[in-house]
């Protein structure tokens, strides 16, 4: 039997094939799990809005606007809140690209004036042991109940009301960055449009 030689069309054809057969593989995985992950995302969603927004008894995540942020081309999102026909506060999801590990996603709940009821952190990369402190009650519990119109949501050193992380000082910075791009939209809305219903 004759050995067939390698020719760069066969290893050409080969390489296709074998290409065609993973990318046919991973879009059959993709199919297969993408309601899955989408499922997990939206529960995941709605547990963070639990945490922040006050009770309430229809499904926000369902029941939310899109606005435009003001800076870098971004969109927040407000999850809408209510307890039968009344609004009992807003979920925003907002976002700071000043952490020290870049992106730094929070869900910052709203009480109908302005109030924060409470923060949840949905994504960062910052530092294990030092910016993660964000998440800790010794930082995060310096903001609910706390009206950003009279709290200025800036770390002491640069003349604001928050207590910087020892030693993350620019996490600290880009979670009040975040809080304050949710307040600020919040308010822009308010006042721009007559209000959320």
């Amino acid at each position: 039997m004759a050995k067939k030689e390698s020719t760069f069309l066969s290893m050409v054809l080969t390489l296709f094939l074998v290409t065609l057969g993973a990318s046919a593989a991973l879009g059959y995985v993709y199919e297969l799990t993408k309601d899955a992950i989408a499922d997990a995302e939206s529960a995941k969603k709605s547990l963070a809005v639990k945490r922040v927004v006050p009770e309430f008894n229809n499904n926000p995540t369902e029941e939310f606007i899109k606005i435009p942020a003001e800076t870098e081309g971004d969109t927040l999102y407000f999850y809408v809140a209510r307890m039968n026909d009344d609004t009992v506060g807003y979920a925003i999801e907002t976002y700071s690209k000043k952490a020290f590990g870049g992106l730094l996603k929070l869900l910052v709940g709203l009480k109908p004036d302005g109030t924060i009821n409470n923060v949840a952190v949905l994504e960062h990369k910052e530092t294990p042991g030092l910016g993660t402190k964000m998440t800790e009650e010794k930082f995060s519990s310096q903001f609910p109940d706390k009206n950003p119109a009279k709290f200025i949501l800036k770390v002491k050193k640069d003349g604001g009301d928050v207590d910087a992380i020892t030693a993350s000082t620019i996490t600290s910075r880009a979670y009040c960055d975040a809080v304050q791009r949710a307040f600020s939209a919040y308010t822009e809305t308010q006042t721009e449009k007559g209000g959320m219903k």
